[in-house]
């Protein structure tokens, strides 16, 4: 006999296969453990509005990131609180698998939790290694943005971290 799906089945299903993307963009846009655990709830909640109508035309976690980075930047522009970054042991588990990490990368969250919203967005998929043409359905930038904005990341975090 076949299981019955449900779709909360399938919504449960989702998120557990997108939830390291969806606790990396919360912790890149987070400014305390209380918005971090808001905004991976309201980033759930647009999730299982939208699941229905997923139309396929990108991957499933093109949509997962346009979805979570247009929910924390909304969060952000709603609460104007925040007062620095999550802390990393708050949410190891989901950032990497080995909690804690070196000091240089420490230095680099710390830079990257400081870059505006859209630079977040793109360094942020950019390290997670989804190609440019997807960076930029994401975020809405065109391709030709996307280069040109990580190069200026690049050059902001490499002068930061020397």
């Amino acid at each position: 006999m076949e299981p019955h799906y449900t779709r909360q089945n399938d919504f449960e299903s989702f998120v557990a296969e997108h939830r390291r993307i969806i606790g990396r963009i919360c912790y890149m846009y987070a400014g305390g453990s209380d918005d971090f655990d808001d905004m991976y709830q309201e980033i759930l909640i647009n999730i299982w509005r939208g699941l229905d109508t997923f139309e396929g035309r990108s991957s499933p976690s093109s949509w997962v990131y346009r979805i979570g980075i247009n929910t924390c930047i909304s969060y952000r522009r709603r609460n104007r609180r925040f007062s620095g970054a999550l802390s990393l042991a708050a949410c190891a588990g989901i950032i990497d698998d080995t909690p804690g990490g070196d000091e240089r990368l420490l230095a680099l969250r710390r830079s990257i939790e400081r870059l505006d919203p859209i630079e977040k967005a793109v360094v942020t998929l950019w390290l997670d290694e989804v190609p440019y043409d997807e960076i930029a359905a994401i975020t809405g930038l065109s391709r030709n943005n996307v280069a040109s904005k990580l190069h200026r990341i690049k050059l902001k975090l490499r002068n930061e971290n020397r």
